[in-house]
């Protein structure tokens, strides 16, 4: 048994390898029902809306295969998620390859039943746009906190006068009372900009932020604002593969020098700790630039640390979770 799934050969009765059987993430069972499901993951095939490299829409691709050998307990954090939480491949969304309102209401729908069924999203992009449908589909949670790793701020107004792109969804999701600002936190950002006040538009849509060389200087102060900040809201989640440097990272849509490195990703991630996580996405994976597929197996890891944070909010006390 893996994850809880029966990886055995019924002719032969020997166990599947990593690297046998259909690709689901972490071969996790692929599954539609979510029947007494607590995460569904989802791939969200859709680069839209990029302006610099595209081919986002093969990461949910990418990553299901790169996370082969993602699975079991997890020693940094003291926990097998796959024990505490029933967990699914629920598939892919059905995009409409072209057209971004589409594919942002096909994202919304998908996420919305996700939500309804009482399960955590884990998505898999895809352009950071996608972000924008997957928050459309949690709006039963309320303005959620955002804490989003990203070398962007993505809150500009628009991007050669389109109003939703992936430069843009954070802006887009404040003005649609999707995200309680006040609550959110942007982590990772750096390289060069407009102008110098570039970043301004994050404080004033209300939301604050940390630069690279801050989060680098400070891992365990930089988790602890984000994680103050979130308070007792309930949290999304979003991972833009493009906060980590491009010599540990190179497969993601506008790579910065000078990120963090993965260890340091990985470590900012667990000092989060158990706040109220109702949804996770990792996104701007393109397989095509990285074909020793080191950013998909990257990305895989990150998802299972963060199932490995929703499965300690399951079990630690509500006095530890505040």
């Amino acid at each position: 048994m893996t994850n809880g799934v029966d990886m055995t050969l019924h002719e032969t009765d020997v166990p599947l390898a990593a690297f046998a059987g259909v690709p689901t993430y972490a071969r996790l069972p692929h599954r539609t029902d979510l029947t007494n499901v607590d995460v569904a993951v989802l791939g969200v095939p859709f680069d839209g809306t990029v302006t610099f490299r595209s081919g986002q829409r093969f990461g949910p691709r990418a990553v299901r295969t790169g996370s082969s050998t993602v699975g079991g307990y997890n020693p940094a954090q003291q926990i097998d998620p796959f024990s505490v939480l029933t967990c699914v491949d629920h598939g892919d969304v059905p995009v409409v390859p072209g057209n971004t309102q589409r594919s942002l209401a096909a994202i919304e729908r998908a996420v919305a039943r996700v939500v309804a069924a009482g399960a955590v999203p884990l998505l898999f992009g895809g352009d950071h746009s996608c972000t924008l449908g997957h928050l459309r589909g949690m709006r039963r949670h309320g303005p959620v906190a955002v804490i989003d790793f990203d070398a962007h701020t993505d809150s500009g107004d628009n991007y050669f006068g389109e109003r939703y792109s992936h430069g843009t969804w954070f802006r887009r999701a404040v003005e649609e009372e999707l995200v309680s600002p006040e609550h959110s936190t942007l982590l990772g950002l750096r390289g060069s900009i407009d102008s110098p006040d570039g970043y301004q538009a994050v404080t004033e849509l209300g939301a604050a932020y940390l630069t690279t060389d801050q989060v680098a200087a400070d891992l365990a102060s930089a988790a602890a604002t984000a994680r103050e900040r979130a308070g007792d809201r309930p949290v999304y989640v979003t991972f833009d593969l493009d906060v980590i440097d491009p010599a540990f990272a190179p497969g993601t849509g506008c790579p910065e020098p000078g990120g963090i490195t993965s260890r340091e990703a990985i470590a900012l991630l667990r000092a989060l700790g158990p706040l109220d996580y109702v949804g996770f996405d990792v996104v701007e994976l393109i397989a095509e630039y990285d074909p020793a597929a080191v950013t998909a197996v990257l990305a895989g890891n990150l998802g299972f640390e963060m199932l490995s944070l929703l499965a300690r909010r399951r079990t630690v006390s509500p006095e530890v979770a505040s």
